[in-house]
């Protein structure tokens, strides 16, 4: 039987559209070690699962000459499909079109699958490879940019938003990643900056390599702005998609479950002897929640920024939770700057999306010196301090060594009104610690003594035995329990349960004033 001609020039003009900007380019792209944006999309969802949108959409540009360059998708491929047969939305920039260049028309495929994901409550995930704006469509392709902006804007907080770079993103472009919750850049390939190498050698004659300017180290390890860094494009895949199965579909759904085989009440007996005697010597508290979230899975969230405090994903009994905790190896696990700003962000997503949040704390308080003064540890640790104050998820603290002055405020306290506060035997609860409390309580009474390097030794341990542990707060009921390292898994799960069905609300408001 003959295929009908219309049958016919629709099969090739799909084969053509296939292509993107041809096979050279395609043979280019392959080249510098890169996928095309189809064998992206091919990698992350399920196996004949992705449904194109506009496909044959081409720009409508006849500035310079434009009119004579057309392809159809006009460099990028938007649609949907199911990953682990969840429904997402997706757009991949196509580089072999244009550079991946944004045009009007592209923007307006990209506003189309962002208003389908926000009306269907699915997440949606950007793959970025471009070249920024299209120069010659002028303020249409900025117009263009700041539809996709207002719609990250709108969709903060409703829908999950997951962005990977996998190629240049430059000027305008970077913003739309910026306010998405998460970020993963290829470390082979990606690069982010508002302001290229060139303007910056021209405007402050600084001379500076692309990467050292906007790598994804860079922005992994100084600025923050990437949150999963990848050794290839394959490797920045596999964490979208394994950072979506922690996450709901929207903010009215609860997380999704996988049943574990880990046992509720599987004793840590090596938790017991996880915080030294000597208050003073570090240790790793990943060792804890290794040892305490189901088969030893952490899912760590920007693991190079602000190592003093660590932030990410695990499950609990099958339930997806986000942990935040005081890194004592790094800075004694003090609060600063980047560590308030990185803890405040990960704990408003996880309340955002009903994700409960569970606080292990060690914290000696905020770290000191002009450079936090003057670069405002007092706004951005407030950051925290709101965040956590604002959150209406469970909210668990265990309080496994320091939790001295502000700090011990900050990071969940009852009085932040915490569900539940556990502490270890070994916790310490106090305006300050020992030494610099009793410098200040008795110097008068040491000065005073015959022998003052005695008296305060004297009245030092007399602090200790009072504050360095957590009987004094537990009398007062701000501790619910104190109870043994090994145990912590099993109370918490239980804790878990026990909170399930948590409501609780704030005043009605247009939106807080979070001091940024």
């Amino acid at each position: 039987m003959d295929i009908p001609k219309p049958i016919i020039k629709l099969r090739q003009a799909r084969e053509e559209a296939m292509l993107g900007g041809g096979q050279k380019r395609i043979d280019e792209q392959h080249a510098k070690g890169k996928l095309t944006a189809r064998e992206r999309i091919e990698l992350l969802v399920d196996t004949d699962s992705f449904e194109e949108f506009d496909l044959f959409v081409q720009h409508q540009c006849t500035n310079f000459g434009m009119e004579k360059y057309k392809h159809s998708g006009d460099g990028v491929v938007t649609g949907s499909a199911t990953i682990n047969e969840r429904l997402v939305y997706i757009f991949a920039q196509d580089f072999t079109v244009f550079g991946g260049s944004l045009s009007k028309t592209y923007a307006e495929k990209i506003c189309k699958v962002m208003d389908m994901a926000l009306k269907n409550g699915c997440p949606l995930i950007g793959l970025n490879d471009s070249g920024g704006a299209r120069i010659q469509e002028g303020v249409d392709a900025l117009a263009g940019y700041a539809e996709i902006f207002w719609r990250n804007v709108m969709s903060s907080g409703v829908i999950p938003q997951i962005s990977a770079i996998l190629g240049p993103c430059a000027g305008g472009a970077v913003y739309s990643p910026a306010i998405t919750d998460f970020v993963i850049m290829d470390k082979k390939s990606s690069y982010m900056f508002v302001t290229g190498p060139k303007v910056v050698k021209t405007v402050l004659n600084e001379t500076v390599s692309t990467e050292d300017l906007g790598g994804a180290s860079v922005h992994a390890s100084k600025s923050g702005v990437a949150h999963f860094v990848s050794n290839s494009e394959e490797e920045a895949i596999l964490i979208v998609k394994k950072l979506l199965s922690y996450l709901p579909s929207n903010n009215m759904e609860d997380p999704p479950y996988y049943p574990t085989h880990d046992p509720i009440n599987r004793m840590c007996e090596e938790l017991n002897d996880l915080v030294p005697d000597n208050a003073n010597k570090p240790y790793d508290m990943l060792d804890l929640i290794n040892c305490i979230v189901d088969d030893g899975e952490f899912l760590q969230v920007a693991t190079s920024f602000a190592q003093n405090i660590l932030v990410g994903f695990a499950r609990m009994n099958g339930h997806p939770v986000g942990i935040v905790a005081n890194q004592p190896k790094v800075l004694a696990g003090v609060l600063d700057i980047n560590a308030s700003i990185k803890g405040a962000r990960f704990v408003r997503f996880c309340d955002s999306f009903n994700i409960p949040l569970i606080v292990l704390e060690d914290v000696p308080g905020f770290l000191p010196g002009t450079s936090q003064e003057h670069g405002g540890i007092i706004r951005n640790g407030a950051k925290l301090l709101y965040a956590f104050a604002e959150a209406t998820v469970p909210k668990i603290t265990v309080i496994v060594r320091k939790a001295y002055g502000g700090a011990y405020c900050v990071m969940n306290s009852r009085h932040m009104r915490a569900d539940l506060v556990y502490a270890w035997p070994t916790a310490e609860i106090a305006v300050m610690g020992p030494k610099g409390a009793v410098e200040v309580i008795f110097r008068k009474e040491a000065m005073a003594s015959e022998d003052p390097k005695k008296t305060l030794l004297e009245r030092e341990e007399e602090y200790r035995e009072k504050f360095a542990n957590p009987f004094n707060a537990a009398e007062r009921g701000y501790i619910d329990d104190i109870i043994e390292p090994a145990r912590t898994r099993f109370r918490l799960i239980r804790a878990l349960e026990m909170l399930a069905n948590k409501q609780d609300s704030i005043p009605p408001r247009k939106h807080g004033n979070i001091p940024l």
